[in-house]
């Protein structure tokens, strides 16, 4: 069973008392705790506009989750959402996958700078004093146009 990442949003009907959105953090906590995952982080953003309107509402109370885990305790929570009253709308979302793109993007770009600098005869990281070189091979000052061009 592979652990993943996701972020777990859901929004609470406005008029949530803070019992109520305690009571849902806690029912999501013990269904993570009950299958394996772990929470890595709970946020209660509070009461917000909506983007439109559910039913008769312009506002409810958002609350994000980011949760370590497998695929079936995400289904196992999406289940339970699903028939949850008082709760308007929730969205499941993986995010390992981008930030893996990200780590992987960000692990090239460092490696071709070092193998630059090495080529060029100079140390593969930036030394203290060395500011960023914001060079775009222009010498003049010209901004692309000329005296007449209007």
């Amino acid at each position: 069973m592979s652990t993943r990442k996701y972020e777990l949003i859901y929004i609470l009907k406005p008029d949530a008392a803070e019992q109520e959105v305690a009571d849902m953090q806690k029912q999501v906590e013990a269904i993570v705790e009950r299958i394996g995952g772990a929470i890595d982080k709970t946020d209660a953003w509070g009461r917000r506009k909506l983007a439109y309107d559910i039913g008769a509402h312009k506002d409810g109370f958002y609350v994000l989750h980011v949760i370590s885990g497998s695929g079936e305790l995400m289904k196992e929570i999406d289940r339970r959402l699903k028939v949850t009253e008082g709760l308007l709308r929730h969205l499941i979302v993986r995010v390992d996958e981008h930030e893996r793109k990200a780590d992987r993007a960000r692990t090239t770009r460092v490696e071709d700078s070092r193998r630059r600098r090495v080529a060029r005869g100079l140390p593969p990281d930036r030394q203290p004093g060395e500011g960023p070189q914001a060079q775009d091979g222009d010498d003049d000052d010209r901004d692309g146009y000329e005296a007449g061009e209007v």
